[in-house]
């Protein structure tokens, strides 16, 4: 637990920013600020959109890890990959791939489109490694039971899936309600966009803080949705009963729609982006190529972001062992209060840094050190989840027989955990540097003087309607994305059908 305390605490940084503002501000005027028409609106678009999101990349992604992984779909092995690929696409460039094309994707509807492709992802991953890890003698005793396919699956499958689903699905609504670059390119108006419209335009702080508190109640709903939906219900198992492969579901004649909806699904998360970066690449009145740029930008963005992944890793690690190891409210709370961050908009993050080290810690102000803190407040919560499903997984009981071998906990640890949770920690890691290439607020905020990003010299470009210059930066962020993306392929798709 004391492991833990050292994070805990930066992560509630920006929170304990929020409460001070809106202390500050005073009851009457922050009541004022929050009862006014425009809040009202503002939380109406962003609990619509987070809600039909949630749901939507929910559906989508337990559906294509299921037609993937447990029926006789041809072409699994070229799917898995292309299905996990959009994690290398920025939200904000998938949506400057359809804004450029179509301007109908503005508004509600297409940012409804454009979020859900951009993080249906987020389940489908979870969801197809936990498929992979069932345990198949439990569906075979339902089948012989006389159930169908249909209840054998709403009745053993989807509860041992819950894990990995509900984890997916917060990490989607967290993501949603910090999302700014995406919506502010749809002119889709969230309480994101509108904290950093007023910090902005107006620099209109209580304003600000007031929304970012809205913010944090969401993700606290969020957070008791998802842990009462869970439960307290174990998924270990000890055996060798899941090494045998799945019996797979025979298509037959729904063969055809099943694989037309899977590549559809492919199509419309890959192939508009790509093929409007491509397309302003060859035809942009704008596009340019300098080299020197593109290659010191690129450099500054992978180091950031494996700065960031490492980081994340090894400091989420003693969390979620104790939430899963040590159950309890102490535990809870502790792996609880991470994801407060992750809610927030990068610029409340941001400016709730620049605050603390002005006054108490002046050295750090704008240094690589105090952004990749940035970073790992941020995106905590992608090596979070995937470090509890895959600890979730792993049998506590082989820890007691190594200790009852006499194993001291730094061998068993080294020899029997880690081996067992290593694909859930690539996982994590992989999904923070993919995070970091992406992310713009909390970089133009917090990065050194002359430190540009990937993230951020697209977004100069496209804020200038520059769609050519900024087409290399975009084809960019997804060349330094390819590499994190393999590695979940590769962590997630050993056991994908041949």
């Amino acid at each position: 637990m004391l492991l833990a305390i050292p994070t805990v605490a930066l992560t509630l940084i920006p929170l304990g920013f929020i409460v001070v503002s809106a202390i500050s501000t005073g009851a009457d005027e922050l009541w004022r600020l929050l009862v006014r028409p425009r809040t009202g609106e503002l939380l109406s678009n962003t609990a619509r959109l987070t809600v039909a999101t949630i749901l939507t990349a929910g559906v989508i992604g337990t559906a294509a890890a299921w037609a993937v992984e447990r029926t006789s779909l041809p072409g699994r092995r070229i799917l898995h990959p292309l299905l996990v690929a959009p994690l290398a696409v920025p939200a904000f460039v998938n949506s400057y791939g359809w804004v450029s094309l179509a301007t109908w994707a503005e508004g509600f509807h297409g940012a409804l489109l454009i979020v859900t492709l951009s993080y249906f992802p987020f389940v489908y991953l979870p969801v197809a490694a936990s498929l992979r890890g069932l345990d198949p003698a439990l569906e075979d005793v339902a089948r012989s039971l006389g159930h169908g396919p249909v209840r054998v699956f709403a009745r053993v499958v989807l509860p041992q899936l819950r894990p990995a689903l509900l984890g997916g699905c917060l990490l989607v609504g967290l993501h949603l309600l910090a999302e700014f670059g995406a919506l502010q390119m749809l002119r889709f108006p969230t309480f994101t966009t509108a904290i950093y419209d007023q910090y902005k335009s107006t620099f209109s702080g209580p304003a600000a803080s007031g929304l970012a508190t809205v913010l944090a109640v969401g993700c606290l709903l969020l957070l008791t949705i998802e842990l009462r939906a869970r439960g307290h219900r174990r998924y270990a198992r000890v055996g060798s009963g899941a090494r045998r492969d799945p019996e797979r579901v025979q298509l037959g004649r729904a063969t055809l729609p099943v694989l037309g909806a899977v590549v559809a699904l492919v199509v419309l998360a890959l192939g508009v982006p790509l093929g409007s970066i491509v397309r302003w690449l060859v035809v942009g009145s704008s596009t340019a190529f300098p080299v020197g740029d593109l290659v010191s930008a690129a450099g500054t963005t992978a180091l950031l972001a494996a700065l960031a992944a490492a980081t994340a890793t090894v400091v989420a690690l003693p969390i979620a062992w104790l939430s899963v190891r040590r159950p309890g409210r102490w535990s809870t709370m502790i792996e609880r209060s991470t994801y407060f961050g992750s809610a927030l908009p990068g610029i409340v993050v941001a400016l709730a840094l620049v605050t603390v080290t002005i006054r108490w810690a002046t050295p750090l102000y704008q240094t690589t050190a105090m952004l990749v803190a940035a970073y790992v407040i941020l995106f905590l919560p992608r090596a979070m989840v995937s470090q509890r499903a895959a600890l979730a997984q792993a049998p506590p009981v082989l820890d007691d027989v190594a200790a009852a071998l006499g194993a001291g906990p730094v061998a068993r640890i080294r020899r029997v955990t880690l081996p067992l949770i290593a694909p859930g920690l690539g996982a994590g890691a992989a999904l923070v540097f993919l995070a970091v290439v992406t992310e713009l607020t909390a970089t133009l905020l917090l990065s050194p003087i002359g430190t540009a990003t990937l993230a951020t010299k697209f977004w100069s470009a496209t804020t200038s309607v520059a769609y050519g210059a900024a087409a290399p930066y975009a084809a960019l962020m997804v060349v330094v994305s390819i590499p994190a993306t393999l590695l979940l392929t590769r962590r997630t798709g050993g056991a994908t059908a041949t």
